[in-house]
């Protein structure tokens, strides 16, 4: 009976304060039996256990590795200029504070992939636009049907082809457009 008086008490007292074993607190403790111990309550009802001949101490259980993400799809940047060099802006791609490249008025189409400079989940992709007049400093297009576009997005590729499958981001200055220009966009990868 005395046993069973002890087991409720610590029970009841364990829910109200902490378990403490030769000074050590214990919370959480299970299956353990103890023999020829003294048991007492302090005022903030913690259970305090007396055991001469034990030995109590915290062990670190190691935390669970957490899988590490990976990405299953692969980024590619795309430029699409019509015609090219019409729209005499330069655009820099920056992906999470990195200047990757600069891409140019009237150089050629770019296809690149850029899959291992984003991280698994939200990436930042900044497009800064900046506007190069032709000498005399007279455009050479006013129309806004010259145009510059960047593209990045998910995709495949073949033997030599690149499909864009889901276009994330368009970044689009036309000849038409005067100033300087920099957009910020979120990129959530998968």
């Amino acid at each position: 009976m005395k046993s069973m008086t002890l087991m409720m008490l610590l029970a009841t007292q364990a829910m109200a304060g902490g378990l403490f074993i030769n000074g050590v607190n214990v919370d959480g403790l299970t299956n353990q039996k103890f023999d020829k111990v003294n048991v007492s309550i302090d005022e903030k009802g913690n259970v305090l256990i007396d055991a001469p001949g034990y030995s109590v101490s915290k062990v670190a259980i190691p935390a669970e590795k957490k899988e590490e993400a990976v990405m299953t799809k692969k980024y590619f940047v795309v430029t699409e200029q019509t015609p090219p060099g019409m729209t005499e802006y330069d655009i820099d791609l920056i992906v999470n504070d990195k200047l990757l490249r600069t891409m140019r008025s009237g150089e050629e189409q770019i296809v690149s992939e850029i899959t291992r400079y984003l991280r698994p989940g939200k990436n930042s992709v900044m497009m800064s636009a900046r506007k190069h007049l032709a000498v005399p400093r007279e455009p050479k297009s006013t129309n806004k049907n010259h145009v510059f576009r960047v593209i990045v997005g998910e995709g495949t590729t073949t033997k030599e082809q690149v499909v864009i499958e889901n276009p994330e981001i368009t970044f689009t200055r036309t000849a038409a457009d005067s100033g300087d220009m920099a957009q910020e966009f979120t990129l959530t990868t998968r």
